[in-house]
């Protein structure tokens, strides 16, 4: 009975939203090398570079690129701490960044630096509502868990997530900018219909999506 109900389930799911949730089971982790925390360019040089594109190559990043890349958005630089490469307010950390290739869904896990898999398939259509971003290497997609953010008034909550959301995206902006590689952060997401696909609880909430890969 309980495998009925779960194939009623999948076929309702695949009728409304086009993927298939079992298809998740069959992934695993990806862990990834160590980021490379001695390359790039200089600092002020960066801040020159750094711009928003809207033409992307369709040649995946490496998975060392990808490495370096998470490092820098939100990745773990004082290990005996904890601490992230973004700051966030009262140190709640309360983002989770999900990684959507080709291929498929992941999480990005600092702690362990890997890949956790969260849906099977290509899901980058509902990152955004432009063509460009089913056909880029990769999305990035900030999900702020409500349920870490303990204090304050609704406005306040809803003010120190989107602040500390815009440091996780300047980091990737800047790391891009070091790196030649094509980025845009992006507001205009089907926020429902993607909260269905990465399997949301209610108190996490889809901020923003960027857009990275190699220029065309």
């Amino acid at each position: 009975m309980l495998r009925r109900k779960f194939q009623l389930k999948e076929i309702v799911t695949v009728f409304l939203f086009g993927f298939s949730l079992a298809s998740a089971q069959d992934l695993k982790p990806i862990q990834l090398p160590q980021p490379q925390t001695e390359i790039g360019k200089p600092l002020m040089q960066v801040f020159k570079l750094r711009a928003s594109s809207r033409s992307f190559d369709t040649k995946p990043l490496p998975l060392q690129e990808l490495s370096n890349l998470l490092w820098a958005a939100y990745g773990i630089n004082r290990p005996d701490a904890g601490k992230r490469t973004a700051p966030s307010a009262m140190n709640w950390q309360e983002y989770e960044v999900f990684v959507v290739l080709a291929e498929a869904v992941y999480t990005y896990d600092a702690k362990s630096n890997s890949l956790e898999p969260v849906i099977a398939g290509d899901q980058r259509a509902l990152c955004g509502v432009q063509d460009f971003v089913k056909t880029a290497p990769l999305n990035l997609v900030y999900v702020a868990d409500y349920s870490k953010v303990t204090r304050g008034s609704e406005d306040d909550k809803k003010l120190f997530a989107t602040v500390d959301c815009g440091f996780i995206a300047q980091n990737v902006y800047l790391y891009c900018a070091s790196q030649g590689l094509a980025v845009v952060v992006r507001g205009m997401v089907d926020r429902e219909k993607l909260s269905q696909v990465l399997k949301l609880k209610p108190e996490q909430k889809i901020i923003l999506s960027q857009t990275v890969g190699y220029p065309k």
